[in-house]
């Protein structure tokens, strides 16, 4: 346990490749011999007990030694109160808490790039809706009128034709079907946007989830997504102002129950797993790009 708490307070932790490669692992074998650790001192603190009940029925008993006993008493009392902060497994937690923040920091690293494409995702989108609303204005009614001309320049002959000043009935209806395209490559890409835009959403309701459970904020103040050397930053001090704080804070007596060792660590795991599926985006901007190109 030394050990440990030596380990603990010797530096800040970073999110950091090498460092996620250092962290000690927590396997069976040293959770064994932690577990008989404070088994053992479970035994000597009950045996503390005893030993400051007895001596509490002899300072009755002799008044001569109530000095000497008195200081005992405290002695006693003083690595009672040790042995309850120790059972709580404070340094234990903050050290599991700083390995799981190195895995979650070294995840999002790994998954940068699916970040990046969904909030170019986010901008593209407003761009191709202020696009099709462009285009959708510029059509009008002509697709329909296009659609009834086509049928008009099919059903007429030459002569028609010419009286009617069209000297050539196939380059006439290309160019009216210029429009018909126009509007199929609307529709294209207004379907297109709708489904980026369920993936869009699907992605902010998770990370929104994250956020609620600690995860620190991917953007900056004016909702821009933030560099990823800024961001590793960010992750940097809040696991530092974390750590500190759950190291200052005094712990309850007595050892903890395995739910309360759930509760402290339940929000670090959940973070952990949910980052691998909320941050996989199988879209890229390609399609929707060319699209807005024609």
């Amino acid at each position: 346990m030394q050990a440990a708490e030596a380990g603990t307070s010797t530096s800040e932790p970073q999110v950091t490749e090498a460092a996620a490669e250092q962290a000690p692992g927590l396997d069976m074998q040293n959770m064994m011999k932690e577990l008989q650790a404070l088994e053992a001192q479970m035994n000597e603190l009950k045996d503390a007990k005893g030993k400051l009940a007895q001596l509490e029925e002899k300072y009755d008993k002799s008044k001569q030694q109530v000095a000497e006993k008195t200081r005992e008493a405290r002695t006693l009392d003083r690595r009672i109160k040790e042995l309850e902060k120790e059972l709580t497994m404070g340094k234990v937690i903050t050290e599991v808490k700083r390995i799981i923040w190195i895995k979650i920091g070294q995840s999002i690293t790994d998954q940068w790039q699916y970040i990046e494409t969904i909030h170019d995702q986010i901008n593209l989108l407003n761009r191709a809706y202020a696009e099709n609303q462009r285009s959708r204005a510029s059509l009008g009614r002509m697709p329909d009128i296009a659609t009834r001309m086509i049928n008009v320049l099919n059903n007429r002959t030459g002569l028609q034709l010419a009286a009617m000043g069209i000297r050539d009935r196939t380059d006439t209806i290309l160019s009216i079907k210029k429009v018909l395209t126009l509007r199929n490559y609307v529709q294209t890409l207004e379907r297109k946007c709708q489904d980026i835009q369920v993936e869009v959403n699907t992605f902010g309701t998770k990370i929104t989830t994250l956020y609620g459970r600690g995860l620190p904020s991917l953007v900056n103040s004016a909702g821009r997504l933030l560099p990823h050397e800024q961001y590793a930053k960010r992750v940097n001090n809040y696991i530092t102002d974390q750590l500190t704080a759950s190291a200052s804070t005094p712990e309850g007596a007595g050892p903890l129950t395995g739910q309360e060792l759930y509760d402290k660590l339940e929000n670090l795991f959940y973070i952990e797993h949910e980052l691998i599926i909320c941050l996989k985006c199988p879209l890229t901007t390609t399609n929707i790009q060319r699209q807005m190109k024609h």
